[in-house]
């Protein structure tokens, strides 16, 4: 029985050669030694030497034969697959025969996946079948056979269970199980909420698996098994050169030209995943002379040429939501078989009702990913103008000219047909931001992603072979991008030459899509050669493309000094050994050599109303220290545990601040320690912070940008704005009012200087209709979900900042963070200081923006501390522009509407007076009137209007402040007041 279950016996007996004409173009081994050893044995001073050089000379005839090497015996021996040297999933570590009792039965008839112990022993009873497991350092992976390239089933390294019930505190990915049957040799791999049993042919081979899993689950510098800072999957890049870059975009203009560039340009494979997806969207405007930049068509175009694109749309609650996913995947499968789609999750088996998959993600080619605020849909295009009219159509067709407050469409089967009357109903300008990122983090999103979907594929799609199973990429490397030969080229599936296709730009600008992109191989720790300077891959030089920026002239990469992150931001989630820490004031010492106190004014930046590059909507391309952090679950993702790390870096990263904090965000709800209800702290972190800058007497900013109004149809007395009312109870809950808002409990400690501490703000638009049309205003809707902190760090992704973004359990979210590594010389409360590149820029383009200024004037914004700044010019222009409003539309929400009642009086008079107006009071009269001297005075609105500058308004605290926003037991939302929250 021993004998039988020896590594030399059974399974090596029973492959057999399948075509007798490879088998007579086999060299027989004894034949194929004895030519290459017999001359060589007189040659050698020393029998080791003359072994040792026949040896090699008999392996390279040996392995030069392919029809022996392409044999399952040699792969067998060798422990190699197709898979064990593809440079994008990583070194090779493990590979073997293994039972496997959980998956499906592969349905070939081979003779080898039997278990050669049945026929004595029926040890297995059918249910075991044997498969070739592939160990790589992010997961397991099983194979029907070693030359195969798509797995079967696959296990992608999580965070560790629990326990692994042994007593002693200890937990691990694989762990061996003693089975009473002495001839089974079984080990269990646990992982996410999988458990899999698998046997082996002896007790060492189980011991010798049990030790590479774990060591590849835990092996720096990922060691994706245990957390890292925040508590976040993966682990913080850029801290040496490995070519963590990243690019910021404000507004849809900016992000949807580079991701359609990056599209157009994919060689291997897209994947997209999105809460909101219209296959119909144009991702260039005007959409006339931009037919072939329309989403469906550049997938089209991919497909055909043999990119994989694989696609994950939340499967909405169909009562609750108007996306209609199905539509969406009808016509996204409808456009070739290379897309992929996968809907989830399903809501009767999962039980999951109120959450949504909330991410909003681009992936192409594992090179370059797109993460923030914006959905691929429909009411996102936007720039910084932000116009509210559109007629005739020219950049917003049919029902992308959107406003949710007005209406939500009913049907997405006719895109072209406009859901709004463009003469009567502006449209809601849309504020996000969005970036790109380079090199690993990019790869960590691109895991998410894998994660993300493998779970949905199991759930939703087991034994649909179209769908396959994803394998995330260790290396950011993929074969046509090593510099191969055009023979090599030409063997890619689709047959086409890539050659003349290879260089990319490095950065994204409005021209971008005429530029050609060079493709850049982000390389790992190390991996820089002294002598040139530059990174190299097989001795090839890979970096032979310059890096070009075309918006920044100035954002060329230079190396930094230190690589060291920045003081502060790592906080005790940190289980892996933390990055080095020095005081900020050494870090300022040795920053970018190349740092220009005029950098910015130096951009090429024109006055508002120019092209997207003269108006700062695309950021630098710059080098950055990057840590991915998400929300998810097991109903999420299928991980073992909650992971909340975009929670914890908010809380942390505001506790760190020094100086000021600039949030923007689509909702503000957070609850204050002791708060049994609302169970994010990013509140209670805030108010801790402004009350150590009171205490010390310090100067400390946070200013706070959300929307005026929730994005839901229905005005506010409306009887079917249940959910509008509901949010705005809950935020002016955490703003304003009662024992649970902060500027209630700052207000009884510091009274009238909480102001000076923290504020609050929405944005607005105005314009015609159309020429000679009436004047209308609108909500800028904010979206964006980001935090600056004193110009060295931003925090961008999808997450809001509620509950059900930030708690894990809920929403699943994807953020990242960027510490900055090229600094600059900024000023920051009256001083000198070493502002970050990326946060600078961004901070200041988003600012300009909000407060309508041109070039020349952004020196009034550098310093964001100071009076001059935070009083004279922000809330200076949020005032002034406030009242013109209010003096123009009397618009809601504003202060002086404090009830139900008055704002029903209101909503009359206004209609009476004008025939018409929007649902927030948004149509102008065409003359003021106002009383001078006992005589009234008519005044052009348009020349009242013209005092406004950009988009900034105060927020209306006392706006409804009479009323209980709550929803009452007759309505529905208030059974299911979590959603709102």
């Amino acid at each position: 029985m021993a004998e039988v279950q020896d590594d030399d016996e059974g399974d090596d007996d029973t492959i057999h050669v399948h075509n007798d004409e490879i088998a007579k173009n086999r060299d027989v081994p004894s034949s194929a030694a004895l030519p290459v050893i017999r001359p060589a044995l007189g040659r050698q001073h020393s029998m080791s030497d003359r072994a040792k050089v026949a040896m090699q000379q008999y392996l390279n005839h040996f392995l030069g034969n392919i029809d022996i090497v392409n044999s399952r015996e040699v792969c067998k021996f060798l422990e190699v697959s197709k898979l064990s040297f593809s440079p994008e999933y990583g070194p090779k570590l493990k590979e073997d025969y293994v039972m496997v009792k959980h998956l499906p039965k592969i349905l070939k008839n081979d003779d080898s996946r039997k278990c050669n112990c049945c026929p004595w022993f029926n040890c297995c009873n059918d249910n075991w079948q044997k498969v070739w497991a592939v160990l790589k350092p992010g997961f397991l992976a099983f194979l029907g056979d070693p030359f195969d390239t798509q797995p079967i089933d696959i296990i992608v390294f999580d965070v560790l269970p629990s326990s692994d019930g042994n007593g002693d505190g200890r937990v691990s990915l694989a762990t061996e199980i003693k089975d009473r049957n002495p001839l089974r040799h079984t080990f269990k791999v646990t992982c996410g909420n999988r458990s899999i049993s698998l046997r082996s042919k002896n007790s060492a081979k189980v011991k010798d698996w049990v030790a590479a899993i774990n060591d590849a689950g835990l092996r720096p510098p990922e060691g994706w098994c245990h957390p890292h800072r925040f508590g976040s999957y993966a682990p913080p890049r850029g801290l040496t050169d490995d070519g963590s870059q990243a690019q910021w975009f404000v507004d849809g203009r900016a992000a949807f030209e580079a991701i359609a560039s990056s599209i157009e340009d994919a060689k291997s494979e897209i994947f997209i995943c999105g809460w909101w997806l219209c296959p119909e969207l144009y991702m260039r405007r005007p959409f006339h002379v931009n037919a072939s930049s329309r989403l469906d068509a550049l997938l089209e175009d991919k497909a055909k040429k043999g990119v994989q694109i694989y696609i994950l749309l939340y499967k909405e609650v169909a009562l609750a939501l108007k996306i209609n996913s199905v539509y969406s995947k009808r016509k996204l499968l409808n456009i070739h078989e290379n897309v992929r789609v996968l809907r989830y999750p399903d809501h009767f088996s999962t039980g999951v009702y109120l959450w949504s998959h909330h991410e909003k993600l681009v992936i192409v080619d594992y090179q370059i990913c797109f993460i923030g605020g914006l959905d691929l849909c429909f009411g996102r295009y936007d720039t910084f103008e932000h116009k509210v009219g559109d007629n005739p159509p020219l950049v917003w067709p049919g029902k992308d000219y959107y406003n949710p407050r007005e209406s939500e469409p009913n049907s997405w089967e006719d895109t072209m047909k406009d859901e709004l009357d463009r003469g009567k109903y502006p449209r809601m300008p849309w504020h996000d931001v969005h970036c790109a990122l380079w090199g690993p983090p990019c790869r960590d999103v691109a895991r998410h992603f894998v994660q993300r979907w493998n779970y949905a594929k199991r759930n939703k799609a087991p034994y649909e072979e179209t769908i396959p199973l994803l394998m995330p990429q260790h290396q950011m490397v993929i074969p046509h991008y090593m510099g191969r030969s055009r023979e090599v080229e030409i063997e890619r599936k689709n047959g086409e030459d890539n050659t003349k296709g290879m260089k990319r730009q490095d950065s994204f600008s409005s021209r971008s899509s005429f530029q050609d992109i060079p493709l850049l191989l982000p390389q790992d720790s190390g991996g820089l050669d002294g002598s040139h300077g530059g990174p190299k891959s097989n001795g090839m030089d890979i970096n032979t493309t310059k890096s070009v920026s075309f918006r920044y002239q100035k954002a060329k990469i230079e190396p930094v000094i230190t690589d060291t992150p920045m003081k502060g931001f790592v906080d005790d989630y940190d289980s892996s050994p933390p990055p080095l820490k020095i005081p900020l004031d050494v870090m300022t010492q040795t920053s970018n050599k190349t740092s220009d106190s005029e950098w910015w004014e130096k951009q090429e930046r024109g006055d508002q109303g120019g092209s997207m590059d003269e108006t700062g909507q695309v950021g630098p391309r710059t080098s950055c220290r990057c840590q991915i952090l998400r929300s998810v679950s097991q109903w999420s993702a299928g991980t073992s545990q909650i992971e909340e790390s975009i929670h914890c870096a908010y809380c942390s990263l505001i506790e760190k601040a020094e100086h000021f904090i600039y949030i923007e965000n689509q909702f503000f709800i957070s609850g204050l320690s002791g708060d049994e209800i609302i169970r994010n702290r990013v509140l209670e972190a805030l108010y801790r912070r402004i009350m150590r800058a009171y205490n010390d007497k310090k100067c400390f900013r946070v200013i706070i940008v959300i929307p005026l109004l929730p994005g839901f149809q229905g005005g506010v007395d409306d009887g079917g704005a249940a959910s509008v009312r509901a949010i705005m109870h809950w935020q002016y809950r955490t703003i304003c009012r009662g024992q649970n808002s902060i500027l209630h409990n700052l207000f009884e400690l510091l009274g009238p200087k909480t102001h000076d501490y923290i504020s609050f703000y929405g944005l607005r638009s105005y314009g015609r209709l159309f020429e000679g049309g009436p004047v209308a205003t609108s909500q800028v809707y904010v979206h964006s979900k980001i935090m600056i902190i004193d110009d060295c760090v931003a925090l961008i992704g999808s997450a809001n900042i509620n509950d059900r973004s930030l708690l894990g359990s809920r929403d699943s979210e994807i953020a990242v963070l960027i510490e900055d590594k090229e600094l600059v010389d900024s000023c920051m409360g009256g001083k000198p200081w070493k502002a970050g590149k990326f946060a600078l820029s961004l901070r200041l383009s988003l600012w300009s923006e909000h407060l309508g200024l041109r070039a020349r004037d952004i020196k009034q914004i550098i310093d964001p501390v100071i009076d001059s700044t935070y009083k004279d010019v922000w809330i200076a222009i949020a005032k002034t522009n406030t009242a013109v409003y209010q003096d123009v539309f009397s618009c809601v929400p504003n202060d002086l509407i404090h009830s139900r009642a008055a704002f029903r009086q209101d909503v009359a008079m206004w209609k009476e007076k004008l025939g018409h107006n929007t649902i927030d009071l948004g149509i102008a009269p065409v003359n003021l009137e106002s009383y001078v001297n006992g005589d009234i005075k008519k005044t052009d609105t348009m020349e009242r209007l013209r005092s406004v500058h950009g988009h900034l308004v105060s927020y209306p605290l006392d706006f409804m402040c009479k009323e209980d926003l709550r929803p009452v037991f007759n309505e529905s939302e208030y059974y299911a007041t979590q959603v709102f929250h």
